[in-house]
């Protein structure tokens, strides 16, 4: 009986000795991490909690204890497995959240382009009024010195074309050839401005009688003129020379006086003609530039 006492004690002993371990062991770890949490509340990390630290004693078997218990290992490993899932949350809101700022920066740089783009197209577009403005403010002043020079010569009139008709002694009456010559020049002025028809008549024979004669001969061209060409009256001016002797080309020789009869129309223009076609060709320029708006 005693013997087995003897063996029995040390047998209990021994068999204790790893619960006692296990119990120490724990107390210590369970009041390290508090101990540990204390000091270093005021650490700051990803997960607002404190770090977890290593416990600084081993307990009895060391770090490894091959009497330990499945709770106990499931103790030691659940503030792990805390922090982990923890770490993973934040991990995911994290990848959300720099989703979400990748694109709120994309649309912002999407607009700040388009607004770019736009304030571009306005400036070219500026820039293509202001040339047009340019380009008018350069015809309008083109056609105002043009005015100003018409203007300026409004009553100089140049010869631009002249026709001489002969009569046969005592005749007034047109020959074909007359009207021919008269229809070609008539022709050339057809649809213009700013000219004014010159007519003078030339007959022989002396004072009232030969004036008489170059009246007649110079009012047939007239009449002529108004009633086939339709040229305004306002436009021709007449007058009867009589027996007026004819301007010689060389100052040194004497006047001559004429034979027979002989009408001169003379075509004189000013530069109202010259302004009208300006002024018709600035609207047209108007008007294409105008077209693209």
């Amino acid at each position: 009986m005693n013997h087995r006492l003897v063996v029995t004690l040390p047998l209990a002993a021994l068999l204790a000795l790893p619960a006692v371990a296990q119990s120490t062991s724990s107390t210590q770890d369970q009041s390290q991490p508090a101990a540990s949490q204390t000091q270093s509340s005021d650490t700051g990390n990803a997960t607002g909690k404190a770090p977890l630290a290593a416990p600084s004693r081993e307990g009895f078997w060391g770090r490894v204890n091959p009497f330990a218990r499945k709770k106990y290992v499931q103790r030691q490993t659940e503030p792990i497995r805390d922090r982990v899932n923890e770490l993973d949350e934040l991990t995911a809101n994290n990848g959300k959240a720099i989703k979400d700022t990748d694109q709120r920066a994309q649309a912002g740089i999407k607009l700040a382009s388009d607004k770019a783009n736009e304030a571009d197209q306005h400036a070219i577009d500026a820039g293509n009024k202001a040339t047009q403005a340019q380009q008018s403010a350069q015809m309008v002043t083109t056609r105002v010195q043009t005015v100003e020079n018409v203007v300026s010569n409004i009553d100089q009139y140049k010869a631009s074309n002249q026709t001489e008709i002969r009569f046969r002694p005592g005749q007034t009456m047109l020959s074909k050839n007359a009207k021919d010559a008269l229809d070609q020049m008539a022709d050339g002025v057809k649809g213009q401005r700013g000219y004014i028809i010159e007519v003078q008549g030339f007959s022989s024979g002396k004072g009232q009688a030969a004036i008489t004669t170059s009246q007649k001969m110079a009012e047939s061209v007239v009449r002529y003129l108004v009633l086939n060409h339709e040229i305004p009256v306002y436009r021709i001016y007449l007058v009867g020379m009589g027996n007026a002797p004819l301007p010689s080309s060389d100052e040194t020789a004497k006047t001559k006086r004429i034979s027979g009869g002989r009408v001169e129309i003379s075509l004189l223009k000013n530069d109202l003609e010259q302004l009208s076609s300006n002024g018709a060709a600035a609207p047209m320029s108007t008007d294409t530039q105008q077209q693209p708006k």
